[in-house]
């Protein structure tokens, strides 16, 4: 009898944990493995937010809270948006959630029925499809090119946009391609979303705060006056305030969504952490803010553009330039064919077997022709990685 739901023999398995594994077993035995992995700040949480925290406990704040945090962290939220991101959202219009991971998926829960489509551009994060299948919806999967910057055109997503259409994700700056849309091109997929009144947008902004050499950015939710009504946008603590651990996710949205999302949540986990609650509303008040962001930022903008020059100058690799977050993408395809290298998965396999660099495939993400390297290390650790690189691709040359 089987015992395991069709749901969850839906989900796929992630094919990056064998190599992920196998990089923890190499640092196990004592292996120098540079990893480029790393999908979280290399920084501590700034001091002021863990002075938060401890007073949290100091003064008990360890019971249960209202569905799903307290007034003042949904009050800290609604400002926050609509300080920083022009986005005229109340306390009553904030959900929060155990990280972005888990508000993503509640809002797909709350929103999909079976058969549903939801439009992902590729390269996506790879939580964004097994999400949709546990909620029971249809990935439709358009293909943002590299001679795009990865970046989905208009008539690319109009032409996706069909009946059965119920939401559109937009990741930008991306995880994984590092790429960001510029307000006009985010104007341009507006225009069209706004012509679908019924179609939701989950707008994925865990990354504003990293963008580089000058990118400006902006909320989608701000570029047309009906995508208020039509837009989820999604936030976090974890990149902006390196705060991963803490899992701390938010959401603001139209109020019938957010009732919703909080109907599940209070049959789910009922609230987040409660000594966390007081902490996540400081970092976004705090105004030593700014300062601890933008020390972060300038550190991986001058990381990044150093990564990115370093891969472009190894030979027959392409790579877009990142414009925000923390991981370049390349395209490792003119290496395909030799020593048994057939795809992403392979040549990660072997660079970490014979020269024990840890990257993450990117055939997960819709592009088993590149791999995904994050610069959330050191200097000295990236250019250790790259010798370590070049020295790989030499000897497949």
């Amino acid at each position: 009898m089987a015992r395991l739901s069709d749901r969850v023999n839906a989900v796929s398995e992630s094919i990056t944990l064998k190599v992920s594994a196998k990089a923890a077993a190499l640092k196990k035995a004592g292996v120098d493995v540079v990893g480029f992995g790393a999908g979280e700040p290399d920084f501590d949480t700034p001091e002021f937010i863990k002075d938060a925290a401890k007073q949290a406990l100091d003064r008990g704040q360890t019971k249960y809270t209202p569905t799903p945090c307290i007034p003042e962290l949904r009050q800290a939220i609604a400002q926050k948006f609509n300080r920083e991101n022009n986005l005229p959202y109340t306390a009553e219009q904030i959900t929060v959630g155990a990280g972005g991971k888990h508000c993503l998926y509640m809002a797909f829960m709350a929103i999909l029925n079976p058969g549903d489509e939801v439009i992902i551009p590729a390269p996506y994060w790879v939580s964004y499809p097994e999400q949709v299948k546990l909620a029971g919806g249809v990935c439709k999967i358009i293909r943002g090119e590299e001679a795009n910057d990865f970046k989905i055109t208009p008539q690319q997503l109009e032409a996706a946009i069909r009946p059965k259409t119920k939401a559109i994700v937009i990741n930008s700056p991306s995880n994984p391609g590092g790429h960001a849309y510029s307000p006009q091109e985010l104007k341009q997929l507006a225009d069209v979303v706004v012509k679908h009144p019924n179609v939701v947008v989950f707008s994925d902004e865990i990354y504003e705060k990293l963008v580089y050499d000058g990118h400006v950015f902006v909320s989608f939710a701000t570029l047309h006056p009906k995508l208020l009504e039509q837009t989820l946008t999604f936030n976090c603590h974890s990149k902006s305030f390196a705060m991963t651990g803490w899992r701390m996710g938010y959401i603001g949205g139209p109020q019938e969504i957010i009732d919703a999302i909080n109907k599940l949540e209070s049959q789910m986990t009922s609230l987040i952490t409660s000594f966390c609650q007081m902490p996540a509303a400081t970092a976004l008040n705090d105004p030593r803010r700014p300062e601890s962001i933008e020390t972060m930022r300038r550190e991986f903008e001058q990381r990044g553009r150093h990564m990115w020059q370093r891969l472009c100058a190894l030979p027959k690799i392409k790579c877009v330039r990142p414009r925000g977050a923390f991981y370049c993408f390349p395209n490792v395809s003119e290496y395909f064919g030799r020593n048994g290298i057939s795809d992403a998965v392979t040549f990660a396999a072997a660079l970490l077997e014979k020269n024990h660099v840890a990257i993450v495939p990117g055939n997960d993400s819709g592009f088993d022709t590149h791999v995904r390297l994050s610069f959330a290390t050191s200097m000295a650790q990236i250019d250790k990685g790259l010798d370590r690189i070049g020295e790989f691709l030499r000897a497949l040359s």
